[in-house]
């Protein structure tokens, strides 16, 4: 009767609110998204303009938005720790599945780096602080603030299911999220001018020059015609420009941790837990391999830092060695690439043998991991053909253009096999849950037997293979049966696979996210489609490319834990 008297009050309140909340969850969903896409559109307008010297749109307007967009985002998320806070019944639900610690881990490691970048883009503007306007400085210091607030959000509050205030919740975290997209958009366009100006010096291309010259006279324009001779000015404008990688996954981790936030708003889960969760065993983690992956991997990743430390250097010195680095670069993607692949291939007919159970509970952070991998490779898959098409089409006959087109085919055999590899391992159950159509030997395993000679009587229990006794008194006394975990060596195998892709993906994200640019050293594309429209090509699917390189890290670190 105490039984039901303590637990009938927790129970009891989200029975009659069920109905309502189903009722209006996609009311307030559709709410919610049409908010996120408005600010998007109006933020990805501005920024979009800001780029050119023909629209009246100048960089100071784009600060003046995200400086806006932040101060909000602080404001509300502020507003939601305070009430989750007041109201212990806020959060009845936890979700184990959303924000593993890597994820929280690899926020906070890139927030630190977004902090450092805008120190430095701090120290940059004022250094000629009298010929700028001062958003430009209130820009980065609103930003660092937004940054700490957000981590610490992100890191107490991403497995929260709320249940109170569900519409204004659900518009708080899509504004939060669109205001991270936003800062991913303007970090990514301020970057490819960067990039264009960078090839328009080396290269002197008159098409892409004419771009950052509109987008250097919309700066002078706004703010007075300021230059940066000082030697400490550079260093700072150096500096934070290469650590716009680490500020675009920053926004992008977040986005992803706002999405599963925003699914499960108004969430009811049963008391048990379903499936896997993310918490891996401390005695298994980093032990149970073969350490031929991790080995390989590290191979590949230290030789793939000095080929873009080369690639670098020579393609902006003389121009006769870009052939010379180009050559380089695309065999080490080449052997890189197919090395994944086959790794990729083999783990997929590693599971036609595993007995895991398939797991297919709701979890909206597998759906959003799939998605996203799905989706980001949609990026990387559109570059690669325009350079298929160009190399089949085109004039070259060269070495290098059959470099490039198996560099190309590869990168989409990679891919594709990868994904398949990474999707189904995330809908693998937890290791020891097997089908129920296999040979009914469970029973028998851990089971203690008094008497021996009734262990033949059991229809489903073979003969032992291995008794273990505490003693060899006799047939009479208590053993145990023990089993030798078949399913080891392919635990052994999943793990050096995950390791192995996890460090060639590091690498293949590090080379385009901190400046290699071969799709426009190597001429072919360029020749083919013509610099304006090459350029975009590159500029709106590349950092799509870039993304699925670190979401795929964090998909197999997780694999890595659960094989």
């Amino acid at each position: 009767m105490s039984e039901e008297l303590a637990t009938g009050p927790k129970e009891s309140p989200p029975a009659p609110r069920a109905g309502p909340r189903e009722v209006w969850k996609k009311g307030g969903r559709l709410l919610s998204v049409l908010l996120a896409v408005n600010v998007l559109l109006l933020a990805c307008t501005l920024i979009s303009g800001g780029a050119f010297n023909k629209v009246a749109v100048y960089d100071t307007d784009v600060f003046a938005l995200l400086t806006t967009m932040m101060l909000l985002a602080v404001l509300w998320i502020l507003f939601y720790l305070l009430r989750t806070v007041r109201c212990p019944g806020a959060v009845p639900y936890r979700d184990a599945h959303a924000g593993p610690i890597w994820l929280r881990g690899g926020l906070v490691l890139f927030g630190i780096c977004t902090l450092v970048m805008d120190v430095f883009k701090t120290g940059y503007y004022s250094s000629f602080f009298e010929c700028q306007s001062a958003i430009k400085i209130l820009h980065p210091l609103t930003q660092a603030v937004f940054v700490i607030v957000q981590t610490y959000f992100l890191w107490v509050s991403a497995k929260d299911c709320i249940h109170t205030h569900l519409d204004l919740t659900r518009c708080g975290l899509m504004f939060t999220l669109t205001t991270n997209l936003a800062i991913w958009m303007a970090a990514v366009v301020d970057e490819s001018v960067h990039q264009a100006h960078s090839h328009s010096s080396s290269h002197g291309n008159t098409s892409y020059t004419r771009l950052t010259q509109d987008w250097e006279r919309a700066g002078s324009a706004a703010g007075g015609d300021c230059s940066c001779n000082t030697a400490v000015c550079q260093v700072f404008q150096q500096g934070y420009f290469y650590l716009y990688p680490f500020n675009i996954e920053y926004s992008l981790f977040a986005s992803t941790m706002l999405y599963v936030m925003w699914k499960n708003v108004g969430r009811l889960l049963a008391s048990s837990t379903h499936g896997h969760s993310h918490t891996p065993s401390p005695i298994s983690l980093f032990r149970e391999t073969f350490f031929v992956g991790p080995i390989l991997g590290l191979i590949l990743f230290v030789v793939g830092l000095a080929v873009f430390i080369i690639y670098e250097v020579q393609v902006s010195g003389e121009t006769g060695r870009t052939q010379q680095a180009l050559v380089i670069y695309y065999i080490f993607n080449i052997v890189c690439l197919g090395l994944m692949t086959l790794v990729s291939l083999s783990g997929s007919v590693i599971y036609r043998f595993d007995r895991r159970a398939m797991d297919h509970h709701k979890n909206p952070t597998r759906t959003l991991d799939v998605a996203l991998l799905m989706g980001a490779a949609l990026g990387q898959y559109a570059i690669s053909y325009y350079s298929i098409v160009a190399v089949v089409v085109g004039t070259p006959r060269d070495l290098l253009a059959g470099l490039n087109l198996a560099h190309a085919l590869l990168m989409i055999a990679q891919h594709i096999f990868q994904n398949v590899f990474i999707i189904e391992s995330l809908h693998r159950g937890p290791p020891g849950d097997e089908t129920h159509g296999t040979p009914p030997r469970e029973p028998c395993q851990g089971l203690t037997f008094a008497n021996l000679d009734a262990l033949h009587t059991l229809p489903a229990c073979p003969p032992p293979a291995e008794l273990v006794g505490p003693s060899p008194a006799g047939p009479q006394e208590a053993v145990s049966i023990t089993s030798a975990p078949k399913d080891h060596w392919r635990s052994r195998c999943l793990k050096d696979i995950s390791l192995f892709l996890l460090l060639c993906n590091i690498i293949l994200w590090i080379m385009p996210a901190f400046g290699a640019r071969p799709h426009f050293s190597n001429t072919v594309e360029v020749d083919f489609y013509g610099y304006s429209l090459w350029a975009a090509i590159v500029n709106i699917c590349l950092p799509f490319g870039i993304f699925y390189r670190m979401h795929a890290v964090s998909s197999l670190l997780e694999v890595y834990v659960l094989s």
